[in-house]
Parts: C-alpha cells; sequence; structure tokens
C-alpha cells in the first residue's frame, strides 16, 4: 500500500466533546485538557464553540477558556463560530482559526441551527470575508456529508455544491464529517476520488463518528486514498445535538494507535496521551469508548513492527 510517512491529527474534544455531554465540565478541568492535549504533541486543537449559552450551556465558558490558555508556540487553536456574532466573539477571544459548520442535509442543517442550507452559506460568505481580511484561517465542515438520520442518503452532489461554495469563500481547509457514522470505506474512497478533482489547493479532512464502530476502518480507507488530516476525539467524546443516534468521534489515542501501528507518524506521544484520555475520563465522571483507555496500547516488547514495513 502508498501510506503517507505522516498524517496531521486535529483533536476536537474540548469542543465537540464536551458540547454533547449533559453536564457541565468545570472552565479551568477544560482549560487544563487542552493543555495536557497541547504538551503530548498534538499541533491542532478546537477548544469551543462560540455559540448561544442557551443553545449549548456546556460551553458557555468560551470565552474563559480562550483566555486561560497559555497558548503553545506551533499549537493552533481553533473555535466553532455557528455565525457573525460567535465571529465576532472568537476575533475578541483572539483566536487563531475559526470553523463554520453546514450539514449537507436540509432537514439536519434546519435542526441543528435552525436555518436553511443556503441561508446558512450566505452568512458564511460574510464571515468568511471578515475573518480573512484579519489574517485569520478558516476550516469549513461539511456535517452529515455521508448519510442523514432523517434524509437517508446524501448526494455527492449536495456536497459538492458545499465544497463549491467554501472553496469560492477562500476557505483553507475543508472537513466532511460522518456526523451520524454512516460512512462506509466504499462511500469514503468514493467521496475522496469524486472531490479530489474540484479541491484544488485546498485541504480537506475527515471526520468520522464511530456510531457502528466503522470509524478506523473509514480512516484507513482515507489514507489509501491520499487523506492525511483527521479530526479525532481525545477518549471517543462527542456527538451531535441535532442528531437522535450520533455517539462519540473517533478516540484520538486509538487512532494515533493504529496509525503508529502502520508506521505512519503523527509527531504525538502515544503514551502520554493515553494518560491525557484517563483525565477526560476523570473530569468527564464515566467510562469512555476509547478502546485503548482499557486495553493499553500494542506491547511488543521492545520488537520494532510497522506494517508497512514488512
Amino acid at each position: 500500500m502508498n501510506l503517507p510517512k505522516s498524517v496531521t491529527i486535529v483533536e476536537v474534544g474540548p469542543r465537540d466533546g464536551f458540547q454533547s455531554e449533559p453536564g457541565f465540565v468545570a472552565t479551568d478541568e477544560k482549560i487544563e485538557l487542552i493543555e495536557r492535549l497541547s504538551d503530548v504533541g498534538l499541533k491542532r486543537i478546537e477548544i469551543t464553540s462560540f455559540v448561544s449559552p442557551g443553545t449549548v450551556p456546556q460551553l458557555r465558558d468560551s470565552e474563559e477558556v480562550a483566555a486561560g490558555l497559555s497558548r503553545r508556540p506551533g499549537v493552533r487553536y481553533c473555535a466553532l463560530t455557528p455565525n457573525f456574532k460567535g465571529l465576532e466573539r472568537a476575533i475578541l477571544a483572539g483566536m487563531d482559526e475559526i470553523a463554520l459548520f453546514v450539514s449537507a442535509s436540509e432537514t439536519h442543517n434546519k435542526k441543528n441551527v435552525r436555518m436553511s442550507v443556503e441561508r446558512s452559506l450566505r452568512a458564511f460568505r460574510q464571515m468568511a470575508q471578515s475573518a480573512l481580511r484579519r489574517g485569520m484561517r478558516i476550516r469549513g465542515y461539511v456535517a452529515t456529508a455521508f448519510g442523514c438520520e432523517y434524509e437517508g442518503r446524501v448526494s455527492i452532489e449536495q456536497v459538492k455544491r458545499i465544497v463549491l461554495e467554501y472553496i469560492a469563500m477562500g476557505i483553507q481547509e475543508i472537513s466532511l464529517g460522518d456526523t451520524t457514522g454512516m460512512a462506509n470505506p466504499v462511500a469514503v474512497r468514493t467521496m475522496i476520488r469524486e472531490l479530489r478533482p474540484i479541491l484544488g489547493n485546498t485541504a480537506f479532512a475527515l471526520h468520522f463518528h464511530d456510531t457502528r464502530g466503522t470509524g478506523i476502518a473509514n480512516v484507513v480507507a482515507a489514507i489509501e486514498e491520499g487523506a492525511a488530516i483527521f479530526d479525532s476525539s481525545i477518549g471517543g467524546l462527542g456527538g451531535c445535538p441535532a442528531s437522535r443516534t450520533s455517539s462519540g468521534n473517533v478516540a484520538t489515542e486509538d487512532l494515533v494507535g493504529i496509525l503508529h501501528e502502520m508506521g505512519i507518524d503523527t509527531g504525538i506521544d502515544l503514551d502520554s496521551l493515553i494518560e491525557v484520555a484517563r483525565y477526560a475520563r476523570k473530569i468527564i465522571g464515566k467510562e469512555l469508548p476509547g478502546h485503548l483507555l482499557s486495553a493499553g496500547k500494542v506491547n511488543w516488547q521492545g520488537q520494532e513492527i510497522a506494517a508497512r514495513s514488512r
């Protein structure tokens, strides 16, 4: 297989994970988790969402979290900004990068942000102009790119439409989200092959939820098609408030573990990362779905084994 030498991991647990928890995680614990994630080698972390506190009370401390971070050199911190007010708050908080979020499914988008897809994109055009003038980086999510629990299969043409809109806005990176965990390796391969010709210099990432246990399989399929940026969540935290069935993202420690076993570098210290997952479990106060949390990493007793070298 023609595997890449390295892969970039975008940690989304502090946002995607905490927004889905029924309880409120204390601000100092959120900050501590992000700092620990920064210490293990992660270079990109989505720390929060500047969303209405009434809509997502779990993230009502966005400004406090952003202000409390030590901002490690070389680490890029991102926040979700669902609307212009959220963008203004992110600017005042000194964010390096913002993320926009729209669903490929009309029904899911209306349930999630109470807007049609077109209305969301119309707002994003102005937001992107404002952010880019300030030198901010922007990544654009396409949620439900592989399927919607309300509408079923989502056509590639629906996804392409949003991708082309994002490219026209000047967004630097697009993340395709399997929000409801309905993707499979064949669908992933097909999606990447269809989108690659229109992406140009725009980077693309994959954001897999592990709702049906297919997350890692989908990652491997994407890697074999040339993908090299993946979103994941510490401990397997995550979900979507607008989804009835969506569970957590692929666990960061599980993803890093399998990539290292395949001989692919991430720049992340896996032993330390598992300790961070244990800290996440502690502050959440319940068992998390990440496999390495219970099984630990593969122990070859000193042997250096990489599947790619065999």
